[in-house]
C-alpha cells in the first residue's frame, strides 16, 4: 500500500459515481416493486437508498475531516471520517440487512400472488450495468493504491475508508443483484413466491456480513491505527543515518487522518553532544523527515537513554 492515500479528488470521484448510480437505481427498483409486487426487488431498494445515504455520509466526513487544526483539536479533524465510516457500517446492518430480513420473512409468512417480471428484469439489466460501473471506478481506484499487497492485507492496512467502503458496498450490491434476480426467476418458474422471500433474507445475510467487516476495520481507524510498517522503517533508517543518535529505542505512529500521521521518537543521542548541538540535530532529523514523507505531519523526539526507554530495541545501539 503507497504511504500517502489517493488524492481528494480521485476519492471524491469514487464517492460521487457511487451516489449517483445507487440514487437512480433506487427510484428504479422501487417502481418495479410496486408493479410486481417483488419482495427481493423492494430490498434491493431499499439497499440501494441506504448506499446512497452511505456515500453522502462519507462525502461529509471527508469535507469534515479536512477543517484545520484548532485549540480544540491540536491534531485536526481527520478521524471524523473514519467516525462517519463506523455509522456507514451501522447503517448497512441495521437498515440494509434488517429490512431485507424482515421482508423476506413477511413474504414468507405472508406470500403475495405472482404478476409478470418483465419490468423487474428491465430494471436489474440496467442496475447491474449502473452498479458495475461504479465497482469498477472503485476497484482500479483501490487496486492503484494498494500496490504490491494482496487484497485482503491492502484492506487491512488500508488507511482511507472511503475507497474500499464503496468498493465492498458496490461487490454486495452486484451479489444482491444477481439473488433478486435468480430469486425472481426461481419464483416464477416453479410457480412459489415463497422463493422471492428466501432471496430477501439471503441478501439480507450478504449485508450483514458487509457490515459486521466494515465496522471491524472502521472501529480500528476510529480507536487508532499505526502508520504502515515501511513509513516506521524509514523513520528508523533515517535516524540510524545520524552519528550524533546512538540508538532508536521506540518508533510509535498513529493516523490522525488518511493522509496525516504523528509519530513519537524515542532515540538515545551521544553523551557529547551539547544541548544546543542536540537541538540542532532534532531539528534537521524532522526537516529531513517531513521532506521525505509530507504524510508525517506531527513528529516529536524525545532524547532518552536506552536502557531506560520502554520498549527499545538494544541491537539497534550504535557501537563505535
Amino acid at each position: 500500500m503507497a504511504t500517502c492515500p489517493a488524492s481528494g479528488w480521485r476519492a471524491d470521484l469514487v464517492l460521487y459515481a457511487a451516489l449517483a448510480a445507487n440514487l437512480g437505481i433506487a427510484v428504479a427498483k422501487f417502481v418495479a416493486a410496486a408493479i410486481s409486487g417483488s419482495s427481493s426487488m423492494l430490498t434491493e431498494g431499499v439497499h440501494s437508498l441506504v448506499d446512497s445515504g452511505n456515500q453522502g455520509l462519507l462525502l461529509y466526513g471527508q469535507h469534515r475531516a479536512k477543517r484545520p487544526p484548532d485549540a480544540e483539536h491540536p491534531f485536526g479533524y481527520g478521524r471524523e471520517l473514519y467516525f462517519w465510516a463506523f455509522v456507514v457500517a451501522i447503517l448497512i446492518f441495521g437498515l440494509g440487512a434488517g429490512v431485507s430480513i424482515y421482508e423476506g420473512w413477511k413474504h414468507i409468512a405472508e406470500p403475495e400472488a405472482l404478476r409478470d417480471p418483465l419490468i423487474n428484469y428491465v430494471v436489474l439489466a440496467v442496475a447491474m450495468a449502473l452498479e458495475g460501473t461504479s465497482w469498477t471506478i472503485a476497484l482500479r481506484e483501490f487496486a492503484s493504491a494498494k500496490g504490491e499487497m494482496g487484497w485482503w492485507q491492502a484492506v487491512r492496512e488500508s488507511k482511507d475508508p472511503a475507497t474500499f467502503i464503496v468498493l465492498f458496498e458496490d461487490s454486495a450490491a452486484l451479489a444482491g443483484l444477481l439473488v433478486a434476480g435468480a430469486g425472481i426467476w426461481a419464483s416464477h418458474a416453479w410457480g412459489d413466491p415463497r422463493i422471492d422471500g428466501a432471496a430477501s433474507i439471503l441478501i439480507g445475510l450478504i449485508l450483514s456480513g458487509v457490515a459486521m467487516l466494515l465496522a471491524r476495520e472502521a472501529k480500528g481507524l476510529l480507536i487508532g491505527e499505526r502508520a504502515n510498517k515501511d513509513v516506521v522503517e524509514r523513520v528508523r533508517a533515517t535516524l540510524a543515518r545520524h552519528a550524533g543518535v546512538t540508538a532508536v529505542n521506540h518508533i510509535r505512529t498513529v493516523h490522525s487522518s488518511p493522509d496525516r500521521v504523528f509519530v513519537a521518537i524515542s532515540a538515545d543521542f551521544d553523551d557529547a553532544m551539547t544541548m544546543g548541538a542536540g537541538e540542532t540535530l532534532i531539528e534537521e532529523i524532522e526537516a529531513e523527515l517531513k521532506a521525505q514523507m509530507p504524510i508525517l505531519s506531527s513528529i516529536y523526539i524525545r532524547p532518552e537513554k536506552a536502557e531506560d526507554a520502554e520498549g527499545s530495541i538494544p541491537a539497534l545501539r550504535r557501537t563505535a
